[in-house]
């Protein structure tokens, strides 16, 4: 078997057993053993080896969900990967096993807004302050870090605004302070940034989206280093947080393509991009213009795009964004993304969340596009067609 991991996802996790190139899933509440000797001898295989996929009862996991843990690990570069039930729920975890009451977290302006609701107002009542720093001026980041600061936590790019920083910059504060970090890496995944081999703590990911590429699974995965372990392992089986072993075979099943479907995205995407990049009303917030910021922090640790982008466009009349939205035929409207059909929604000033530092004028609105696995000649006819609409 060659070195890839190209080559890897493509053969890893067959069951010779059965002779099925797909592991079994293995669905168990009560894991049966031969004795009570061979009970105790499993959990102190379990304490000598705590990411060995040694389990006493179901909730731990079983080896359908170990076989997507230790494939994860490898892409990861990660000491080890945990496996959730929702995306989010890998953000709770990360949070919740490294804070206490009293503690601080600085989270990025443009984080996902159920993680702005979680550290934000939920927290409070737990006496864990957040403050939230301005992606384009780290300066706002360095200046809150206090005694009491815990954790960084990172989204990028920014939600809905898709701002690219500098992240090694960003790893450099934490250092200097002692703050531990966590980022979501969803947007790039770790086929196109390795956040854990670049410094970072904890790495996050929805596996809802690229990972499955179909649109009909919910997971997440939060990667760590070897310091963090401990702490996430203890939360982990307090809180019950594991993913079922369904979901964890389809996932499975989403990353034997998740290069083939990643290439595609991107390929697609810098297709659309170069197409909208022709109007003036249209500003991209994607890494397509070389002499931008946000390309420049792109390139400076991503080694590809995916296919989410965001759109700002500069016109008077909301109505005729709507209007524009709505006439798209092959982009379907609705949360998520990462599958293989492309998807378009208007982001109302509402649900970009209590934002500090987004800059948007009264005329400029957000619209985000998730360039599916279509034919982008398509893609931009049914495009150039509904963009009419704005005047």
């Amino acid at each position: 078997m060659g070195n890839s991991f190209k080559t890897f996802l493509k053969h890893t996790a067959k069951d010779f057993h059965n002779q099925s190139v797909n592991p079994p899933v293995v669905r168990a509440s009560t894991i049966i053993f031969k004795s009570m000797k061979d009970i105790r001898k499993t959990q102190a295989k379990a304490i000598k080896n705590p990411t060995g996929g040694h389990y006493d009862y179901g909730r731990q996991g079983t080896s359908t969900t170990y076989i997507l843990q230790k494939i994860l690990t490898k892409l990861e570069e990660s000491y080890h990967v945990f496996t959730t039930p929702t995306g989010f729920g890998a953000v709770f975890l990360a949070i919740f096993s490294v804070t206490r009451p009293g503690d601080e977290i600085i989270a990025a302006d443009p984080v996902y807004s159920p993680t702005r609701l979680l550290t934000e107002n939920f927290l409070k009542e737990f006496n864990i302050k957040t403050s939230f720093y301005n992606p384009h001026d780290l300066k706002t980041l360095e200046k809150n870090i206090t005694k009491k600061t815990k954790l960084i936590f990172v989204e990028n790019p920014g939600s809905n605004s898709f701002d690219f920083q500098d992240i090694g910059k960003i790893l450099s504060i934490a250092k200097k302070h002692k703050v531990l970090t966590a980022i979501d890496n969803t947007w790039g995944t770790p086929y196109f940034l390795k956040p854990i081999k670049l410094g970072f703590d904890m790495s996050i990911v929805s596996a809802t989206k690229y990972y499955s590429g179909h649109s009909d699974v919910m997971g997440g995965s939060l990667a760590v280093n070897k310091k963090v372990f401990p702490k996430v392992k203890a939360t982990e089986r307090i809180t019950g947080l594991r993913l079922g072993p369904d979901d964890a075979y389809l996932i499975t099943r989403g990353l034997r393509t998740l290069d083939v479907r990643l290439d595609r995205h991107r390929e697609n995407a810098k297709k659309v991009a170069e197409f909208l990049s022709k109007f003036k009303n249209i500003k991209l917030l994607y890494p397509y213009k070389k002499d931008s910021y946000n390309f420049r922090m792109w390139k400076k640790y991503y080694s590809g795009a995916s296919g989410l982008m965001g759109l700002k466009i500069k016109c008077k009349n909301i109505n005729s964004v709507r209007k524009f939205v709505n006439s798209l035929k092959l982009f379907g409207y609705g949360y998520s993304w990462g599958g293989f059909e492309s998807l378009a929604l208007h982001q109302e000033y509402r649900e970009t969340g209590n934002r500090k530092f987004l800059n948007l004028a009264k005329d400029e609105h957000l619209v985000r596009l998730h360039i599916g696995l279509e034919d982008p000649k398509d893609l931009i006819a049914d495009l150039k067609k509904a963009l009419k609409f704005i005047k």
